[in-house]
């Protein structure tokens, strides 16, 4: 069989070519991996931020599932999300079932908030550095993004500034708490006073609380959504349980906006699914099971990390503080200031993946997530010290 090449297209030269959109993170993570397969080692995902997959309690919950018949939490998700992880969450959130919203994860929600909240002319204000999709989903849909800095090495937000960046077509502010990609936390009256100018100023206030259950009590007391009618809260079991593989997120808010957030799912928003969110309210109800998981692994891993930060920063070869939970750290190279080029040669060398700082907005810092079975974090950091000590003597050596 002759294969025939197809014509190359004929360029319109009277219409300027359409650039391509920056490379996402996501997919720079998929490159990243493909990169690091190419050689015969193993891979280290220092990029992860999540809690290792918690496959035996997994595989329990799956049982419970569909064995020895289906479970009767094993209803349709179609609409508003599986009733029992609605319910739960409804409790867990101090709320009505109806200002729950089940989603297909955390970025399902945050892509649903946009379009069914956004319209042309709108614009949102996000943080930086912040996960890139915050302005990437609003992008793709035309929507202006404007931005406010959360400075290092604490990554605070200033409410002044906030205010000073909002316009008259603004109509969300996008935060992350714990913070996405410091881990840091926002101080309960920061946050109490982003509700309040939200509030004030007729927009609404969405905060990504994926990570927000690493923080203690005293410092986090509860869902943002609780402060205020114009706060949105938005989660997953993705991070804080290791479960990205269900898909299960939600957004919880005050009634007005819930209905309108449920009108348009019920009449866009098909992808919601029913195994996976039955799954996911078996998961619920052994949660301090997975709560026992998620802990126990980051009581083990953040004090071998953390003494081996500490000595990066003595030796001047990073700068930053850690978070006072999670798993997650953001600090600066000195002297790198392309840490993406870094993070590329970095696995090149040897396999080990952290996540560069051009993907949150802030050059010269790396995302390392730090959750990782003993031995492999200690393999991935010890490479880690050892590309950044090789880069260190490049300098002197000029």
């Amino acid at each position: 069989m002759t294969c025939t090449a197809l014509p190359a297209a004929t360029p319109d030269l009277a219409t300027p070519p359409v650039a391509p959109a920056p490379m996402a993170y996501a997919q720079w993570v998929a490159a990243a991996v493909a990169l690091a397969r190419q050689a015969p080692r193993p891979i280290v995902s220092l990029f992860e931020s999540a809690v290792p997959e918690p496959r035996a309690l997994l595989r329990q919950a799956v049982l419970a599932t569909v064995e020895p018949d289906f479970s009767p939490r094993y209803v349709s998700a179609f609409g508003d999300g599986n009733p029992f992880v609605r319910a739960m969450l409804a409790q867990s959130h101090g709320v009505d079932i109806d200002q729950v919203l089940c989603t297909t994860g955390a970025t399902g929600g945050l892509a649903l908030l946009y379009r069914a909240l956004l319209r042309p002319g709108d614009r949102v204000l996000v943080e930086v550095p912040g996960f890139d999709l915050f302005a990437g989903a609003a992008q793709v849909q035309g929507i202006g993004v404007d931005t406010f800095t959360r400075p290092a090495p604490h990554f605070g937000i200033d409410v002044e500034q906030v205010a000073a960046a909002l316009r008259p077509e603004t109509r969300l502010i996008v935060v992350s708490d714990l913070h996405n990609p410091s881990g840091m936390g926002i101080p309960r009256d920061t946050l109490v006073a982003l509700a309040h100018l939200a509030q004030a100023r007729g927009v609404l206030l969405v905060v990504d609380e994926v990570y927000g259950d690493y923080a203690d009590k005293a410092s986090r007391p509860g869902p943002a959504c609780a402060l205020s009618p114009a706060v949105i809260s938005l989660s997953s079991l993705t991070k804080i349980f290791g479960l990205g593989v269900l898909r299960c997120g939600w957004i919880v808010g005050a009634p007005g906006v819930m209905a309108t957030l449920r009108d348009y799912a019920a009449r866009a928003e098909f992808g919601v699914s029913t195994l996976s969110h039955a799954i996911a309210a078996e998961v619920m109800l052994r949660a301090d099971a997975f709560a026992d998981h998620w802990r126990s692994h980051v009581a083990r891993a953040r004090p071998r990390f953390a003494a081996w930060f500490a000595r990066m920063v003595d030796a001047g070869l990073m700068a930053g503080e850690l978070p006072d939970a999670g798993c997650i750290c953001f600090p600066a190279l000195p002297g790198i200031a392309d840490t993406r080029a870094f993070s590329e040669m970095l696995i090149a060398q040897s396999g080990v993946i952290v996540a560069p700082g051009e993907f949150f907005g802030q050059p010269g810092h790396i995302r390392i997530g730090f959750c990782l079975p003993d031995a492999e974090l200690d393999a991935g950091l010890a490479a880690l010290e050892a590309a950044l000590r090789q880069a260190a003597g490049n300098r002197l050596a000029i």
